[in-house]
Formats: structure tokens, C-alpha cells, sequence
């Protein structure tokens, strides 16, 4: 420990952000980078405590507490302090593939544990790892790592997110033959489609396919596994297949009116958005989907949010935003002490620039939908809104949110985004391999395990755990390498 009065000396610094009027005039990233020295110094602020929760990445209290990659969060914070960001990158690539990706869209578990946190500031982990990956590509100390030897074994994976990239970047390095198979026109999943580019810009992405690929990984786009290919004919090709497709199953919000134009789900809504940027290079903005429109979003999460700062990139003449749950305190309760996840309000990136844009939080808390009104060409043109209440059911005494009578009102909408969670994988593509689902919808394995009911199949990510965070998919991509490394090879490595 370098510095071990760091965190009495040093307040927490985070790098520059643009302004919100200035950022929503395009989709660039708009979070800035401090200067070495000032990173050097937020580095120092880690205490190295004996007990750091920052890389545990445990259970407390039903929530994850740290790192899922146990990363060695206080070793690499000495490193930064000590500008030894060679040594810093090495530390960081034990544990982590794609420390570029986390940087940017995690919501910094490991800061969220950290002992600093307790009491002030919590380290600033999350921002040293980016100063730490972004200096490793400007050193070209980021290299395509092929393999010297090549064991004869070939691996299908399914899927090219988070999961799925880590599962094969952990593959071919032991030397096996890696293939991804993607049904979208460009490799990257979640990241690619699922996340606005304001938030991961997707030149950060192909920088580390291409060099996926230099190590020999095989991208195979726009087959839709399931569909164009058959799991039988996968499995007469390979000696494995991972199944890495995500928890792509939107939950739907069946009202009446439900059918009426105007009317999407948030992932088709933004990956619209995405593609129409890629596809013109960003010359080309879609405005049309939002311009002048009353948007109203359903849904309260992360997905919500980058629906809200989209909709305000396009355009929209106003953005209201739905959740069910209460609002949560500013400040953790009693009932959610530390090192536990902490349950307070956040106001994300989305909701500071409504906030700018039309003068308050776009967010109405305990409100659903009971309606949406169409007009005379079947286009939405007002929602039905209604407020709830936590009820506590006598007979199974789980608590669910249910209307107030009397509460009801409408509104007028012209565009509807709904970001109300998945419901699991899309069950054509496990069909397709014959394997078991769990009772909440994913694809089934022993516990801690990640073969499927199905011999040589496996599986990993939302696909595996249902709907969670780029963090944890790539932590269980990197596991269920190991265990197809160790059913191919009787042991393992990695």
C-alpha cells in the first residue's frame, strides 16, 4: 500500500462530463478523463483495507456485493497511484477480458462494496480501470494473444455479447477452435444494439473484435441460429456449443390498445437508433422516430433511462417516464447497510438531461399503464395511466403494487417505449439443442454448473442467470470456458 493516508488527503475526483445541453446534440460518449497525476492521485485513495469487499463479488442479503470477476481491485489502485500502468493492465487482464466494456457501462459494484464508501466517497475503481485500458491500446500493450498451439478442438458459440466474447476469448487462447455465430449484421450483442452509443461508442467494441479475430476467432454474422442453421447440424460440426444469446424476450404490457402504431419495445427501439447511425457512418440521424413526439416510457431501469436519453437526442417534444416501484430513499436505510448493494434513488444520465430539457424528472414512481387510446388513423395518441399501492397478499404474504381506485388519468402520448425487463431467452434457439428450461424461463443447469441437460452443450449469461448486468456475463462467459475447456480436455487451465 502506497499511500496510506490516501483517503484522508485526497477527495474523490471524477473526470470532466459534458454539460447535458451541449451532449444531447449528438451520440457521442461524454464522459471525459483526468489527468494522469489526478488519476495517480484518486489511485492513492485506496486504503487497501482487510476485508475488501470491492472484489468479492458475493451474495448479501439476496444482492451481488463487489466484483463478480474478482478483480484485484486494491492492487491494481496501487499501481495507478504509482503510475505503473504496465504492471496495472497485466494485474487487471488476470481477471478481466474486456475492461474497456465495464468501465464504461458497469454500475461499479466494486465501488458500491469499497470500505471508502462507508463513510465518504468510495473510491473511484471504475474510472482507474478505464485510465488503466484506454493507456494498455494507446501503449499497444493490448495484442492479439493467438495461440502457439492449436488442440485440434472446435467450440460454436452462440451469441457474440458480453457472454459470449468472453467465453470465446478465454477458448481460443487455450487453443481450441472458436466460431461465433450472431444473427445481427455486426458482432457484439447487448453491447452492439442493446446500449446507445452516447453510453459504450461502438468503435470500442470493434477495436477488440478485430483483435479477436488477428487471434483467430471466427465472427459468422446475420445467421440466426435456430433458423438458418439447425442445433443438429451445429452439433455435427463442432465438439461443443455455447449457448450465449441473452435474455432477448421483452415483457410485454398487454393492455387494450396495445395494438396501435406507435407503440415499441425498447430494444427494437434502440437498436433502430444504432443501426441507422452505423449503417450511414453517423451522417444519418433518425429524427423521424421521435421528433416533435410526446414519448412516454414504461419501465423504470437502466434500459428505461437510455430510451429517455435517445428519445431527447431525437427530438421529443416531451419524455414522461413510468415506474412501478416507489421511489427509493436518497440515503441508505437502516435495513440496507453496508457492504450491501445499496438501494437508493439514482438519477441517471437520461434523467439529468430531462431534467435540463423540460425542467423536471421525467420519472412518475407507482404509475402502470391500463390503456393506450388510438386515434382515427390507429396511431396511439393517449395512455391511461394509473397509480399503486404495495399490497401485501394474506394467503402467500408476498408483496405485489396494486391500483388505487380512483387514481386513474390520461395522458397524451405519441410514442410508446416499453422497457419493462425480459422474460428469459427466445425459446427457438434452446428448442433447436432440445434443452431444459428452468421454471423462470432460462436455460437450465446444475447449480454453480454450466452444462446443459443436453451433452457438449453449455451455456452462460442472461441466457444462463436471466436479464443482468454486462459485468456478470462476462464473468460467467469466462466460467463456462473453464468448463468446456475442462470437458474437452479433462482439465483445465484457464
Amino acid at each position: 500500500m502506497g499511500k496510506p493516508t490516501g483517503f484522508l488527503e485526497y477527495e474523490r475526483k471524477n473526470g470532466p462530463v459534458v454539460a447535458p445541453a451541449e451532449r444531447i446534440r449528438n451520440f457521442n460518449e461524454f464522459h471525459g478523463e483526468l489527468s494522469e497525476e489526478e488519476q495517480r492521485l484518486q489511485g492513492a485513495r485506496c486504503m487497501e483495507c482487510g476485508v475488501p469487499f470491492c472484489q468479492a463479488g458475493m451474495m448479501i442479503a439476496g444482492m451481488a456485493s463487489g466484483c463478480p470477476l474478482h478483480n484485484l481491485v486494491p492492487e491494481i489502485n496501487d499501481l495507478v497511484y504509482h503510475g505503473n500502468w504496465e504492471q496495472a493492465y497485466i494485474r487487471l487482464s488476470k481477471t478481466h477480458c474486456f475492461p474497456e466494456f465495464t468501465s464504461r457501462v458497469c454500475p461499479a459494484l466494486c465501488e458500491a462494496a469499497c470500505t471508502c464508501g462507508l463513510h465518504a466517497e468510495p473510491v473511484s475503481t471504475k474510472e482507474n480501470e478505464r485510465a488503466v485500458i484506454e493507456y494498455a491500446y494507446a501503449n499497444g500493450l493490448v495484442k492479439a494473444d493467438a495461440p502457439k498451439v492449436r488442440t485440434g478442438k472446435t467450440v460454436a458459440v452462440i451469441g457474440s455479447g458480453p457472454a459470449g466474447l468472453a467465453a470465446a476469448q478465454q477458448l481460443n487462447r487455450r487453443g481450441h477452435s472458436v466460431t461465433v455465430y450472431e444473427r445481427s449484421d455486426r458482432a457484439g450483442g447487448l453491447l452492439r444494439y442493446g446500449i446507445p452509443n452516447m453510453k459504450l461508442e461502438k468503435s470500442v467494441i470493434d477495436r477488440r473484435i478485430e483483435l479477436m479475430k488477428e487471434a483467430g476467432v471466427e465472427f459468422i454474422c446475420n445467421v440466426n441460429v435456430g433458423k438458418d442453421i439447425t442445433g443438429k447440424e451445429l452439433l455435427q460440426k463442432y465438439d461443443r456449443v455455447i449457448l450465449a444469446c441473452g435474455a432477448s424476450n421483452p415483457r410485454d404490457i398487454k393492455v387494450p390498445g396495445r395494438d396501435a402504431k406507435g407503440i415499441y419495445f425498447a430494444v427494437d427501439f434502440l437498436k433502430s437508433v444504432t443501426k441507422t447511425l452505423l449503417d450511414s457512418d453517423f451522417h444519418t440521424v433518425p429524427y423521424e422516430l421521435a421528433k416533435g413526439k410526446k414519448v412516454l416510457v414504461i419501465g423504470g431501469g437502466d434500459t428505461g433511462n437510455d430510451c429517455v436519453g435517445t428519445s431527447i437526442r431525437l427530438g421529443a417534444a416531451s419524455v414522461v417516464q413510468l415506474e412501478m416501484m416507489p421511489k427509493a430513499p436518497e440515503q441508505r436505510a437502516e435495513s440496507n447497510p453496508w457492504p450491501e448493494w445499496p438501494k437508493v434513488l439514482k438519477t441517471d444520465y437520461g434523467q439529468e438531461e430531462s431534467i435540463d430539457q423540460f425542467g423536471h424528472d421525467p420519472r412518475i414512481y407507482q404509475t402502470t399503464v391500463t390503456e393506450f387510446k388510438k386515434n382515427k388513423e390507429g396511431n396511439v395518441c393517449a395512455a391511461k395511466i394509473v397509480s399503486l399501492t404495495p399490497k401485501k397478499d394474506e394467503k402467500t404474504g408476498r408483496m405485489s403494487m396494486a391500483p388505487v381506485e380512483g387514481t386513474e388519468k390520461e395522458i397524451p402520448v405519441d410514442l410508446v417505449l416499453i422497457a419493462a425487463g425480459f422474460l428469459g431467452s427466445e425459446v427457438y434457439v434452446a428448442d433447436s439443442f432440445g434443452v431444459k428450461y428452468d421454471a423462470r424461463t432460462n436455460v437450465e443447469t446444475k447449480p454453480g454448473a454450466y452444462q446443459t441437460s443436453v451433452e457438449r452443450i453449455f451455456t452462460a449469461g442472461d441466457m444462463h442467470r436471466g436479464q443482468s448486468l454486462v459485468v456478470w456475463a462476462i464473468a460467467e462467459g469466462r466460467e463456462a470456458a473453464k468448463a468446456v475447456d475442462e470437458s474437452l480436455m479433462g482439465y483445465t487451465n484457464l
